[in-house]
Parts: C-alpha cells; structure tokens; sequence
C-alpha cells in the first residue's frame, strides 16, 4: 500500500470518530450552562426575576458559579466563548443581588433598590471565572468587548430595568447567532431601549451604546445608508443597528432624516418580578 493511500484509509477510518468526539466536546460545553438554563427558566419572566424565589434555591445557582470558576476555555471556538462569559456575567449579576436582597440603599444618586447600591458591585467585587478572578466590569470590557460584535452589550443582564431582557435561556456557542440576532431585533420593541417619538422629532437610545461608542460605531456605522453621510459616526451607528426592525411608521420617519438623536438616562431600577405578581 503506498504512503498516500495509507493517508486516505487513515482518514476515511478516523474522520467520522474525530467529528463525532468534536461534536461530543460542543455538546458537553454548551452542556455546562443547562444549569442556569434551568434557573432561567424558572424564575426570569420578559427580563425580570424573581429573585426572592431564586434566593430560596441559590444552592444550585451557586453550583452554577463554581463550575464556571473551575471551567478551562482551551480549545472552545468563538462562539462558545461569547456565550460562556455572557453566561458568566448574567449569573454573577444574580448571585451578586440576592446576597444582598432584599436591597435597602440609601444612595441619592440610585433607586433604594438597585443593583447600584451594592458597593462595588460592578467594579470591585471580585469572581472566579475560568481559573481567573474577574469583576463585572472586567468581563464586560477585558473579555466580551475584544469580540468586537456590540449586541452581547445589549444582552447582558445588568439586574436592572434599563439594560436589555435578560432572556430566560442561557446562551449557547451552537445558537450563540441566532440569540444575538432575537437581542438585535427586539432592541426597537423595548422602550428602555429606544423611543421614536415622531412629534418631538427625536429618536432616544439606551445610553448602552454610547458606553461602547467605539465598538458601535465599528460595527455599524459604515452599513448606515447614504441619505445620513452627514451625521456623526455614533448616530449613523444607531440608524443602522435598529432600521431594520421598526415598525414601518417608524422606519418612514426615520428615513426623513428630519430628527435628532439623544440618549436617555439609564434606569437603574431593579428588574425585580417579585411583588409585581411574582413568588
């Protein structure tokens, strides 16, 4: 037999095993967020959470967390390690308030019982994640933003009313661009997100984009069409992100190209479900 066809048998008889271990290996680390899928799902209803009900079952949450302390990204595509650290960052956000919930702040510059009332919750409070310790803001600026794709800004669970619907799934590299994609198309739908308002010529956007101005603007800006060459790279940005999703009154008066941009204040309200009908 020669050297070549030895190749081509060798190939022939491992190719299938190889794809069906990496296909294994896929399963087993999207496998790893079935946890927090679970709890999700149970306890997140359109981006709020009953975080009184989720408190009383914390022993798995926990779980949750301490595998993604021990978890290794070697070898982990692009995909999987998106949804691995917006997974890490919406579960540490949970854990984070109900080790402190009920909240009862007395800040002025915050609701009583926001997430930011927690001293440091964001930028001091140190996780293990990935044999790495890490803070909230770490994982948004040092681990999603290299990714370069600006939606995960929009998908992160920020435990308060403004941010995005923190989803009642957990991310996964085999659907990690379908979810971005949902996150996307229901920005225009969330009025913490954006608000067209037609007779103050004004279109509002979530302040979100504008922290991530840069990676925005990168994204979107030059898909923005011709007809607005002459506004500002950020709101070109903005144009381009959410035109395909409005309502097509929306769209019309957006393609005038008669308003002004402005980005509302961020509200920093608990997305709490409990008391609202919640357990």
């Amino acid at each position: 037999m020669t050297r070549l066809a030895s190749v081509l048998l060798l190939t022939l008889t491992l190719g299938p095993a190889l794809h069906a271990d990496q296909q294994a290996a896929d399963s087993a680390r999207d496998g790893l967020h079935q946890p927090l899928d679970t709890l999700l799902d149970l306890y997140v209803r359109d981006g709020l959470v009953y975080y009184r009900a989720l408190k009383s079952d914390r022993s798995r949450l926990d779980g949750y967390v301490a595998a993604l302390g021990r978890a290794s990204l070697d070898g982990w595509s692009r995909d999987e390690q998106v949804a691995f650290w917006l997974n890490a960052y919406n579960a540490l956000v949970l854990r984070t308030i109900i080790d402190r919930y009920p909240i009862r702040g007395t800040s002025s510059q915050y609701p009583p019982n926001s997430i930011r009332q927690i001293p440091g919750a964001f930028e001091r409070i140190t996780h293990q994640v990935a044999g790495r310790a890490v803070t909230l803001d770490g994982i948004e600026r040092d681990q999603l933003a290299p990714f370069n794709d600006p939606r995960v800004f929009v998908a992160l669970g920020r435990g308060s009313v403004g941010g995005g619907r923190l989803r009642s799934e957990a991310f996964t590299g085999a659907r990690l661009a379908e979810q971005l994609d949902e996150v996307v198309r229901e920005f225009p739908q969330r009025h913490e997100l954006l608000r067209v308002d037609t007779v103050a010529r004004q279109v509002s956007v979530t302040p979100i984009l504008s922290w991530r101005e840069q990676q925005v603007v990168a994204a979107y800006a030059d898909r923005a069409d011709a007809r607005f060459a002459a506004r500002s790279p950020i709101e070109r940005a903005v144009v381009a992100m959410i035109q395909p999703y409005l309502l097509p009154a929306e769209r019309a008066f957006v393609e005038a190209n008669e308003f002004r941009v402005v980005f509302h204040p961020y509200d920093w309200h608990l997305n709490d479900l409990t008391g609202r009908g919640g357990r």
